[in-house]
C-alpha cells in the first residue's frame, strides 16, 4: 500500500482507467548482462548526458531529481527544450513545474515510466547470471503525444542503455575492476537498491 500511495501522490491525477493497452508498442529485449546491472543503470543519472543525446536535449539534467521511499523510488525528469509536459492540477505537489516524465522503480525489478502520452511498464527478468529479459508493456492515454518529448524514441534509448549495461557486465569481471563510492547526487537510487538487496539477502526483512 505504501508503494501505491507513493506513486499516487504524483500520478493520481491521471485517468488511469482510460489508459489503453497498446500491444503493437510492446517489446521484449534480451540483454547479455546481470539483471541487477540493468536496474543500476536505470537508477543512476550520471550517464544521461553522455549516452542519451536525444533525451538529454529535452531534460533539464541539472535539476534531475531522485526521491526515495521504502521499497520504491522516483526519478523526476524536468523539461528543457520541449513543451511536452504534464498538465498538473493546482493542488498537485509539483504544480508550476515542467515535468516531462515520472520514472518509478519498484523493488526489485519493475519500472513504471509515466509520460504525457501514457505509461511504459518495464519488467526485468533474470534468465541466467549474465542474461536478462526486459519486457516493455505499453498503455497509451493520449496517442497524439507519442514520439514527443522525454517519452519519444524509447527503443533507441533502450539500445543505448543495453550497450552500456553489457559493457559494464564485462568490465566488472576484470581483475582490474575496483568498486567505487556512491555519488550522493546521482546514485541515490542505486544505493537504495543495493541497500534493499543487502537487507533481503541477509535475512533482515520478514517475508509475509
Amino acid at each position: 500500500q505504501k508503494v501505491i500511495d507513493f506513486m499516487d501522490q504524483r500520478i493520481g491525477f491521471l485517468p488511469l482507467d482510460d489508459f489503453t493497452r497498446s500491444k503493437e508498442l510492446d517489446k521484449d529485449y534480451e540483454i547479455k548482462a546481470h539483471w541487477a546491472l540493468y536496474c543500476d543503470n536505470y537508477l543512476e543519472g550520471f550517464h544521461i548526458p553522455f549516452v542519451h543525446n536525444d533525451l538529454n536535449e529535452v531534460l533539464d539534467y541539472a535539476n534531475y531529481e531522485t526521491i526515495l521511499s521504502d521499497y520504491c523510488n522516483l526519478q523526476i525528469g524536468y523539461a528543457e527544450g520541449t513543451d511536452e509536459v504534464f498538465k498538473l492540477p493546482e493542488d498537485h505537489i509539483d504544480y508550476g513545474k515542467d515535468v516531462a516524465a515520472y520514472y518509478f522503480w519498484v523493488f526489485p525489478n519493475m519500472m513504471f515510466n509515466f509520460y504525457p502520452w501514457g505509461v511504459s511498464v518495464n519488467v526485468v527478468q533474470p534468465l541466467s547470471i549474465s542474461q536478462t529479459k526486459v519486457s516493455f508493456i505499453t498503455y497509451v492515454y493520449d496517442a497524439s503525444k507519442l514520439n514527443k518529448g522525454a517519452g519519444s524514441g524509447l527503443d533507441k534509448v533502450e539500445m543505448e542503455d543495453e550497450a552500456v549495461v553489457e559493457s559494464v557486465n564485462k568490465g566488472i569481471r576484470s581483475h582490474y575492476y575496483k568498486a567505487g563510492r556512491f555519488s550522493p547526487t546521482r546514485e541515490r537510487g542505486v544505493h537504495h537498491f543495493h541497500s534493499l538487496l543487502a537487507r533481503f539477502l541477509n535475512g533482515e526483512v520478514e517475508h509475509s
